[in-house]
C-alpha cells in the first residue's frame, strides 16, 4: 500500500498535495504576517486570512490586500490598495509548520503568514 500511494503521489505532483493538504479549511483566521527586505529583521503586525478555499488564500493589512492562488510550488501574488493593484509577482512558497512563507526574489523580499493573533 505504502508503493502504491508513493507511485500515486510521484505521478501526480507530490508537491501540489502536500500543499493542498498543509492549507487550511475555508474560513477567515486572525493571523501575523511578517515581512522582511534583505538580510534586515523582519516585522510583523496583524493580519486577517481568508480561505476562499484550499489554492485561493487572501490576506488583509489594515486596507492592503494580498491575494495568493496557490499551484504547486509556486503562488501568484497580487497585492491591492481598494480596488487599485499595486503590485504582482509569482513567488516559490513553502509550508514550515502551519505558517506559509512566500518570496518576492526579484524584491528581495520575503513574507511569513502565521496563523493565530499575534500576542499583544
Amino acid at each position: 500500500m505504502r508503493l502504491v500511494r508513493a507511485v500515486v503521489i510521484g505521478a501526480l505532483g507530490g508537491s501540489a498535495l502536500l500543499a493542498a493538504a498543509a492549507a487550511p479549511p475555508a474560513a477567515s483566521r486572525a493571523a501575523e504576517l511578517c515581512v522582511s527586505v534583505a538580510s534586515a529583521s523582519a516585522e510583523c503586525g496583524p493580519a486577517q486570512a481568508l480561505w476562499q478555499d484550499r489554492s485561493r488564500l487572501q490576506v488583509r493589512v489594515s486596507d492592503v490586500v494580498y491575494r495568493l492562488r496557490l499551484h504547486s510550488s509556486q503562488a501568484d501574488v497580487t497585492v491591492m490598495h481598494g480596488s487599485m493593484q499595486i503590485d504582482e509577482f509569482t513567488a516559490p512558497y513553502a509550508w514550515e509548520g502551519p505558517a506559509l512563507r512566500f518570496d518576492d526574489l526579484d524584491k528581495r523580499t520575503r513574507y511569513e503568514l502565521k496563523p493565530g493573533a499575534r500576542p499583544r
